[in-house]
């Protein structure tokens, strides 16, 4: 099983002190055509994986085609939302596909929730260090 990978948690706003700092993984996004480097919020209170609109569209998705609908709750139930599957690469890990819900959302950052990100991964917070490490679940 490979060694858990280490991050440092990163300032996002202009909060004082440590408030402002959160837990964003750095992420490799795949599809067949097109791959996306970007960072996820990891998230433990969020049911499901969100995929900003503008990631969505590099990646190539086309909104008309995606028909399966998804109902989003909280901050983003008023948008609308698609379900795609897209291959996830973290560091050195075994590249994994992560279920995503495709958002008309422009301003949400992407979200690393239940379903099914820490599904497939461990997760340790280390807050008063303001780190965190990824490993991904022992095999079944």
């Amino acid at each position: 099983m490979p060694e858990p990978v280490r991050y440092a948690f990163i300032s996002n706003d202009s909060a004082p002190e440590e408030l402002g700092f959160r837990p964003f993984l750095p992420i490799v996004l795949s599809t067949e055509q097109h791959t996306v480097s970007s960072s996820g919020l990891l998230d433990t209170g969020a049911t499901v994986n969100v995929l900003p609109y503008s990631i969505g569209v590099e990646l190539g998705y086309e909104w008309e085609r995606q028909t399966k609908a998804l109902n989003l709750t909280g901050n983003l139930a008023q948008y609308e939302a698609r379900v795609v599957v897209v291959q996830a690469t973290i560091a050195e890990l075994n590249p994994i596909s992560l279920v995503f819900a495709w958002t008309r959302a422009t301003t949400v950052p992407m979200i690393l929730g239940q379903v099914n990100f820490f599904m497939e991964f461990n997760v340790c917070f280390y807050r008063s260090q303001l780190q965190f490490e990824i490993s991904p679940k022992a095999p079944s």
